[in-house]
């Protein structure tokens, strides 16, 4: 059994000491917080674990053997960087960090120090996600065209990042694993509404090698809440809705077919010799097993600490998104400009 102990009592700490409270992976040793009402409020629902005011009591404590960080994201580097360190194992809120630099000087310290580093790239560990890659994966909707997906609430609106850096983390993150491949270019406009110098609303664009096109739609002020992603492929498009409760998958056997005036199918050297038929199918909504993804997270990084192994969400799948975000920074700086992945 891992010790652990969470930095960041507000306003997702408390979903990650309650998941490591359950899991018996792990032993919930303390929390630390500077305000001490969220710190009552945390040991009135966990009486046995230790309050405490910083991260250096969690670092001294020898019954800790990793520790997660629920704290914004500025602090997520400085704070890694102590853990390692110190010689424990990290779980980072996402973003990884605020810049690749920082990132990198984080992956280089976990292997310098032989302890796992692990973002909070949440949606990797959610069943349904998973199904979708399964689908992509054995080629199920055929080839991929394009992805678009919408991540929209009213609120929680935050004053250390925009929309981009809060929201886009999840979907990026799912992105690059279904395809499996980093885009060649993102361009990204975003709005201000609430606070000077802070988008509310951000529309990012990726581009891939293979032609593959992915529009991510993010914004803190829409009248409702929207979790919704939808990939479309030459044979089947799959639509993955976290915000339903009935049919979080439903996959379309549906799509556009080229057929030849000769009735064959395929490709065709003019226009002149094919016509467009519209296909339409089956809807499938399967069955899936959900589980609390952030119950399985929690498990994965007890278990990482626990044998040494490498996270899913490691920090390089931490670089990886905050390279995409790094990148839409500077097309959101120059107006929606097309900047390419290094």
């Amino acid at each position: 059994m891992v010790g652990v102990g969470v930095v960041g009592a507000g306003y997702w700490g408390p979903n990650l000491i309650r998941n490591f409270a359950a899991i018996s992976e792990a032993q919930m040793v303390a929390v630390a917080d500077r305000d001490r009402g969220r710190l009552e409020h945390i040991g009135a629902q966990f009486p046995g674990v230790e309050l405490v005011e910083g991260l250096d009591d969690l670092l001294s404590d020898e019954r800790i053997q990793g520790i997660a960080l629920a704290t914004p994201a500025d602090s997520h580097f400085p704070l890694a960087k102590r853990v390692l360190e110190a010689g424990k194992g990290v779980f980072v809120e996402k973003p990884l960090a605020r810049s690749v630099a920082e990132c990198e000087e984080l992956i280089d310290l976990a292997e310098a120090k032989g302890q796992v580093l692990m973002v909070g790239h949440t949606f990797e560990y959610n069943a349904a996600v998973q199904y979708v890659e399964d689908c992509i994966d054995r080629q199920e909707l055929g080839e991929v065209y394009y992805i678009y997906s919408q991540r929209l609430n009213l609120g929680v609106v935050r004053r250390d990042v925009n929309a981009l850096w809060n929201l886009a983390p999840h979907d990026i993150s799912i992105a690059l694993r279904w395809l499996k491949q980093m885009p060649v270019k993102v361009d990204a406009r975003g709005y201000t509404y609430l606070q000077e110098g802070v988008e509310d609303v951000v529309y990012l664009n990726m581009q891939f090698a293979d032609g593959v096109a992915v529009h991510i739609h993010v914004s803190w002020l829409d009248p409702g809440k929207v979790r919704r992603t939808t990939v479309v492929g030459s044979e089947k498009m799959i639509v993955y809705d976290d915000a339903s409760t009935e049919a979080k998958i439903q996959l379309f056997d549906k799509g556009i077919d080229r057929q030849g005036k000769d009735g064959s199918l395929g490709d065709f050297d003019s226009f002149g010799k094919f016509q467009l038929i519209q296909r339409a199918g089956d809807v499938l909504i399967p069955r899936i097993d959900f589980a609390e993804p952030l119950r399985a997270e929690c498990q994965h990084f007890a278990e990482c600490v626990a044998d040494g192994r490498k996270p899913i969400t490691d920090g390089a799948n931490g670089l990886r998104v905050v390279k995409i975000l790094e990148a839409a920074t500077r097309s959101l700086a120059e107006g929606g400009l097309s900047v390419r992945i290094q």
